[in-house]
C-alpha cells in the first residue's frame, strides 16, 4: 500500500453532500472514506452504499455495542451495504463473536475500539477501570487478536506494544493524527503521522485537519507524504 491507501478520511460532517464535495476535492490522496455516526445519523446508510458500489473503500465507523444478537444482525446490515471496515466496542468476547457471525462470508473487517483517543487515565479512573489508558489499551487488543478479530483502533501512543504482542497479521488503525503545529481539538493522545506509522500503525484516521483546510487535497497529500517518508 502507498501513503493515499493508509490515509483514512474521516467524514464529520452533518449531511452527505457535504460529504460528496469533500471527496470530490480530495480525490485519490486518501483512500478510505470513513463516515462516523454524526453522518450515519443525517443519511449516510445510503452513502456507504453508494461509495461502495462506486469501489471506494468505507469505514463505517458505529462503534457497536449492545447485546448479541443485535450486534450480529447490524453488522451483518453494514456488511450487505459493501462496507470494508466496521468499527465495534469489544469490551467482552460475546460482542466480538456476535459481530464475526454477523459479517459472515464477507470481506467486512472488524476493527475493535480499545480506548478512545479523547479519553485520559483520569477519564478512565470516573469509568471505574484500575489500568491505565497504556495498560488496558494492551489488554484489549490481545483480547481481539486471540477472539479472530481484524485488529484494533489504538492511538499512536500504544501500536508499538500492541504490534510487538499481536504481530505483523493484525490491523492497528490510528486516529488522534494531528501533523506539527495543528491544534489538539478534543484529542488527548495524539500523534503525528510520521511517528505514528514509525510505531506500528497500519492506517491512520485524519479529519480536521484534513477537511477544515482550506485545501483538503492539500493538507491530504502533505500527510500521505509523511506516511511514505516514515515507511520509506
Amino acid at each position: 500500500m502507498n501513503g493515499a491507501d493508509r490515509l483514512i478520511v474521516a467524514l464529520d460532517v452533518a449531511r452527505p453532500q457535504e460529504a460528496r464535495d469533500l471527496i470530490a476535492r480530495i480525490g485519490d490522496a486518501a483512500g478510505v472514506w470513513k463516515v462516523g455516526l454524526e453522518l450515519l445519523y443525517g443519511g449516510g446508510i445510503e452513502l456507504v452504499r453508494e461509495l461502495a458500489d462506486q469501489g471506494q473503500q468505507v469505514f463505517v465507523d458505529a462503534k457497536l455495542l449492545d447485546i448479541p444478537h443485535t450486534v450480529e444482525r447490524s453488522t451483518a446490515n453494514i456488511a450487505a451495504l459493501g462496507a470494508a471496515f466496521l468499527t465495534v466496542h469489544g469490551h467482552d468476547i460475546k460482542t466480538m463473536d456476535a459481530a464475526m457471525r454477523g459479517r459472515g462470508k464477507s470481506d467486512l473487517k472488524l476493527l475493535a475500539v480499545t480506548v478512545l483517543t479523547s479519553l485520559d487515565d483520569d477519564d478512565l479512573k470516573q469509568q471505574g477501570s484500575a489500568m491505565n489508558a497504556a495498560d488496558l489499551v494492551l489488554h484489549r487488543a490481545k483480547l481481539r487478536s486471540e477472539a479472530g478479530f481484524d485488529g484494533v483502533i489504538a492511538s499512536g501512543h500504544e501500536a508499538a506494544d500492541i504490534r510487538k504482542a499481536t504481530g505483523t497479521d493484525f490491523l492497528i488503525v490510528t486516529p488522534g493524527i494531528r501533523p506539527e503545529g495543528a491544534a489538539t481539538g478534543d484529542q488527548a493522545r495524539i500523534m503525528t503521522p510520521a511517528k505514528a506509522i514509525q510505531a506500528g500503525a497500519d492506517y491512520l484516521v485524519v479529519g480536521r485537519p484534513i477537511t477544515r483546510a482550506d485545501d483538503p487535497r492539500a493538507a491530504a497529500m502533505a500527510i500521505t507524504r509523511d506516511i511514505e517518508n516514515a515507511l520509506g
